[in-house]
């Protein structure tokens, strides 16, 4: 058996939880709320309900809905860390589904994302019905009740429309599911709405809107950065903040005909500039700035293990850092990407340098080896690795980012702040972040410090908490009319994030396992062997045999393999596949074409087949 592994204390209260449930002791909670510090541990969840609730018979299945694509394999990998199946005693297994029919193939269940079930909430509604079903609902903060229920007017843009779409999939899924468990990192939405599916205390006024932790059938379990930190699952954050200056144009204006506004400092406190200058600098040289240092510190960190590793320079290996740059458009990312690869030989630029936005077409490929591979160690992105991203690797971030919003800024931190198993002790990591000094940031760090308690807590403020909504809503809306002309930083000055008292004692942490398989990777790998094996048959009948005219003899080949087995490659289960396979060894598909008379797509008679698939030798004789 593999060494176990500790549980978080709110991992370790689910677990205590579900297994109430599983004996009947709690059956008024038909919901699990876990509000998870962003970095927390969320994905072990879904792992340690569905493991006990499915052994002791009360669902049948889960289904696990992801806000991305790119977290679907994630998830999947939760589920078949084989270090965790050894701790948990568990043998569940889902696969990443699309909308096909059948998608969890007699797993336990399946992963999907909101597009999917938005796409076709027929197929995904029935499958609930048809099963006991656990419904995992992730990063639910992404699920607005959706517009009509505000009674609101007005124009919608584009991402709100497709998070009502989202919205109304997931509430028939939601009522038709046995249970459910609500994921998140932050119980807000920057555009005060509140959030489907969960209860809600009575609106005050001037106060945005509050869960009701205590409604009738809510289980809520809390994990906040205090207790990530005591306990040893996040890391401190020593953030870098790079003052500096910008100058821009107007609307309206041209340059030469009127005057330029600037410089003006990012640090200066005055709110009316800090937008324009803000967005000027990211897009001129103060990024280029930033950029710089946030290369320069990766690289001094992976120099430092290397040598404390006995490592070669250009030998790979994991837990040597990495960097995250979070640009605030596609653009702007291109060029960064383009910046730092100037910085390096090109063939280790295009090695360690990736992008993934979702115009890049090797996106998702990228995201994966920059978290799987010891290479690539740079990735640019806009948006789409700022949330649920697990790559412990990451080290450094560059937040080149215009939004000031606190719960997306606190999903950017997490994905330096989670402790990476193969760099080393604990006290050996931190993550450093990168940041423009302008007084929006500053009033984010200051209040995760109030609440962190590495600093002085007003007493009129209500402590924040993951379950407690800020209460206070930032605009990220990006200037009107702005034309930047220039920018530069000015000086850096660093800042460590610390809780007020020592971290206790934790056991060292083992590097996981090596990666086993999960199960939609171990489909695609079967399914391309049965493609390579059909093929093979294929060119070895033609090289010896005179193969039918009228058509491609691996297309027919796949035809009589369809009709053995009853069904396509696509959807069958692991077993089929494997079972596919095995029947492929014993057997000649040139000796079941009987099975294509009589089908017009594949039509010539047996006379024909037995004079043009007759060995050479044979027809030489007759």
């Amino acid at each position: 058996m593999s060494a176990s592994r500790p549980l978080r204390s709110h991992q370790r209260a689910l677990q205590a939880l579900v297994a109430a449930i599983a004996r009947g002791e709690a059956t008024g909670v038909s919901d699990i709320l876990a509000a998870v510090t962003p970095g927390g541990g969320k994905s072990l969840l879904p792992v340690i309900a569905a493991a006990e609730l499915i052994a002791a018979g009360r669902i049948d299945r889960v289904v696990w809905v992801v806000p991305r694509d790119s977290l679907r394999l994630q998830a999947e990998e939760a589920f078949a860390d084989p270090a965790w199946r050894a701790s948990l005693g568990h043998a569940v297994s889902v696969r990443a589904a699309d909308n096909e029919p059948d998608p969890a193939r007699g797993l336990g269940g399946y992963v999907t994302t909101y597009q999917a079930v938005a796409a076709a909430p027929a197929l995904h509604l029935a499958e609930a019905r048809a099963h006991r079903t656990l419904l995992v609902v992730d990063e639910v903060h992404h699920l607005p009740v959706p517009s009509a229920a505000r009674g609101g007017g007005g124009e919608t843009s584009d991402e709100e429309a497709e998070a009502g779409a989202w919205s109304r999939a997931m509430l028939p899924l939601m009522r038709a599911a046995s249970m459910r468990l609500f994921l998140s990192g932050t119980l807000e939405r920057a555009d005060g709405r509140r959030i489907l599916g969960l209860p809600y205390r009575p609106a005050s006024p001037g106060r945005a809107p509050e869960v009701d932790t205590e409604a009738p059938g809510l289980a809520v379990i809390g994990y906040s950065r205090v207790q990530a930190l005591a306990e040893r699952a996040v890391l401190p954050v020593n953030f870098g903040a790079l003052d500096g200056e910008a100058s821009w144009l107007e609307a309206g204006q041209e340059a030469g005909a009127a005057p330029r506004v600037g410089p003006h400092r990012l640090g200066g406190g005055v709110r009316v500039t800090t937008r324009p200058a803000l967005f000027t600098a990211l897009r001129t040289g103060f990024a280029r700035d930033l950029l710089g240092e946030a290369f320069h510190a990766t690289r001094r960190i992976r120099a430092r293990r290397r040598t404390e590793r006995g490592l070669g320079p250009a030998e790979p290996a994991l837990g040597l850092g990495k960097l995250l740059v979070v640009a605030p458009d596609q653009a702007s990312a291109r060029r960064y990407q383009a910046m730092i690869q100037g910085w390096m030989p090109g063939s280790q630029a295009e090695r360690d340098v990736r992008i993934a936005t979702s115009s890049a077409q090797d996106a998702h490929a990228a995201l994966a080896a920059f978290r799987l591979l010891p290479e690539p160690a740079i990735l640019v992105t806009v948006a789409m690795a700022y949330e649920g991203l697990d790559a412990p690797e990451v080290a450094v971030v560059a937040a080149l980012t215009h939004i000031r919003s606190r719960p997306w800024l606190e999903q950017m931190l997490a994905r330096a702040t989670r402790v990476d198993p193969n760099a080393g002790p604990y006290d050996g990591q931190q993550a450093l972040v990168f940041h423009p000094d302008d007084p929006l940031f500053a009033k984010f760090r200051a209040e995760l410090e109030t609440e962190q308690g590495s600093a002085p807590r007003p007493p009129e403020k209500p402590r924040l908490t993951a379950v407690t909504p800020e209460p206070v809503r930032w605009r990220d809306e990006t200037p009107r009319g702005i034309t930047p002309l220039e920018s530069n930083a000015l000086g850096i000055r660093y800042a460590m994030l610390r809780p007020r008292t020592p971290a206790p004692d934790a056991p060292a942490r083992e590097p996981p396992p090596a990666r086993e398989g999960v199960p939609s990777l171990t489909e695609r790998s079967l399914r391309q062997r049965l493609a390579a094996q059909v093929a093979a048959q294929a060119v070895e009948d033609e090289a010896a045999w005179q193969a039918p005219r009228g058509g491609n003899l691996a297309h027919r080949y796949n035809a009589v393999l369809k009709r053995v087995t009853g069904k396509d490659r696509a959807s069958m289960t692991l077993a089929e596949l494997e079972a596919a396979l095995a029947w492929l060894e014993r057997n000649r598909l040139s000796d079941h074409a009987h099975l294509l008379d009589g089908d017009a797509r594949y039509a010539w008679s047996a006379r024909q087949r037995r004079r043009s698939w007759a060995p050479a030798g044979r027809r030489a004789e007759g």
